[in-house]
């Protein structure tokens, strides 16, 4: 592996049967991988390797405090990793694959790094609904932890060229799959009280979960306990997230000078854009456009980003969540201000430890401007690549994988 992670040169390859045997190769020795899910791209390491582990937290310049999620190609691999709960067993039959992720509490015989999970007795795993992820899972044959592929704080990618933007030039490989689908991170659901507790809002709707849960007696907590800023149980807990490099305002209904609107519904997006979550108000498509709608937005030279109200229901919670961390003080984010370095020094190779608390890079426009050198990508073109566009909203109908399933009735026990 090369000895600085500073000067890399980042492919950005088709997902064929050949680049995922690369990308394998790449996790096998240590290195990192960026590749879709149906949620957002994430950003892949082996999760049993703390190397590997550390290089991931040094990449994304992401404080050592907030755990990571393990993605593995089943339930079975999941359960070898964390126990069997009963909560977590019926939300895996109805739920998995797909945009869930499930916190356990740690096998005793676990062999993730305990940097994935911040030194916590519970983990976080998750089975990905799409198949290009799930067949790198299989290939590799071990869980990859994989957080979202952007620096740390940012706006999530759900497109390859998202990542590379943020990212190209810090790791080895982009496995370019096209947009994702839902657009939203993973749902995250604390499995080991007596309730189930949502940590972060995602794809699956509060609601789903409720009645997946009531219909075997089993109860979902109406609030989520109080988030710890230095030591959050879940990704995407911090006070400031997703956030682009100008300010957010929310419930706008009308423009200001220098916005960009993205408007939903009714209210009309307006600016250079004319962004637009949903005409038709549709959550579901909302979600699905969100980060990429932030991406444009941010891109666009305006100097402050507007948001028109989005309901606070279904889907909308999710919408809201990250909105609201967008708009967050940046300052409550940056782990320097926090005394913190972004990763530990304990069991980091040299090259890891190298990369203690670097300065955060600037947006690749902020870098143009500056004169700065862009990060040393290369791409090979992706059969039939649709252009820079807007998800549609046909393409924002959950697949069946995402729906919620009936649960089986008798392995909770059996597994426990």
């Amino acid at each position: 592996m090369p000895a600085s992670r500073d000067h890399l040169m980042t492919d950005c390859l088709a997902i064929t049967g050949e680049s995922v045997a690369r990308g394998v190769d790449i996790l096998a020795h240590g290195g990192l991988v960026a590749f879709p899910t149906e949620t957002v791209y994430g950003l892949g390491g082996d999760a049993c390797n703390a190397d590997a582990v550390a290089a991931i937290f040094a990449a994304k310049e992401r404080p050592a405090f907030n755990p990571l999620i393990s993605h593995v190609a089943s339930a079975e691999a999941a359960f070898e990793l964390g126990t069997a709960a009963p909560i977590a067993v019926c939300l895996a039959e109805t739920f998995w694959p797909g945009p869930m992720t499930l916190i356990m509490t740690r096998r005793p015989d676990c062999p993730i790094a305990l940097l994935t999970s911040a030194g916590l007795d519970k983990i976080a795993l998750r089975v990905p609904a799409h198949a290009e992820a799930r067949a790198l899972l299989e290939t590799f044959g071990r869980p990859v932890a994989a957080p979202s592929a952007n620096p740390s704080g940012h706006i999530s990618p759900t497109r390859a060229e998202h990542v590379l933007a943020g990212l190209g030039g810090r790791i080895e490989l982009v496995l370019d799959g096209g947009p994702c689908e839902s657009g939203l991170e993973s749902t995250v659901i604390d499995c080991t009280g007596d309730a189930a507790h949502i940590l972060r809002p995602g794809g699956i709707t509060r609601e789903a979960v409720a009645a997946t849960l009531a219909a075997r007696g089993m109860t979902l907590a109406s609030e989520s306990p109080p988030t710890d800023e230095d030591a959050p149980a879940s990704p995407g807990q911090l006070a400031s997230h997703y956030a682009p490099s100008v300010p957010v305002r929310l419930n706008v209904t009308a423009p200001e000078p220098g916005m960009e609107l993205i408007g939903f519904g009714e209210t009309g997006g307006a600016g250079e854009l004319g962004l637009n979550l949903s005409p038709e108000g549709d959550l579901r498509e909302a979600a699905a456009n969100l980060f990429q709608m932030m991406h444009l937005a941010d891109a666009g030279g305006a100097s402050v980003i507007g948001v028109a109200p989005v309901p606070d229901r279904e889907l909308g919670e999710a919408v809201n969540d990250r909105l609201r961390r967008a708009a967050a003080p940046r300052d409550l984010f940056a782990p320097a201000r926090r005394g913190r370095a972004p990763i530990p020094s304990a069991g980091a190779s040299p090259r890891v430890r190298r990369r203690h608390g670097p300065p955060r890079r600037a947006a690749p426009r902020a870098r143009a401007r500056a004169g700065a050198p862009t990060p040393r990508t290369r791409s090979t073109p992706r059969a039939a690549r649709a252009p820079l566009s807007l998800v549609p909203r046909a393409s924002a109908v959950p697949s069946p994988s995402c729906a919620p399933r009936p649960c089986a009735a008798a392995v909770c026990s059996a597994r426990a």
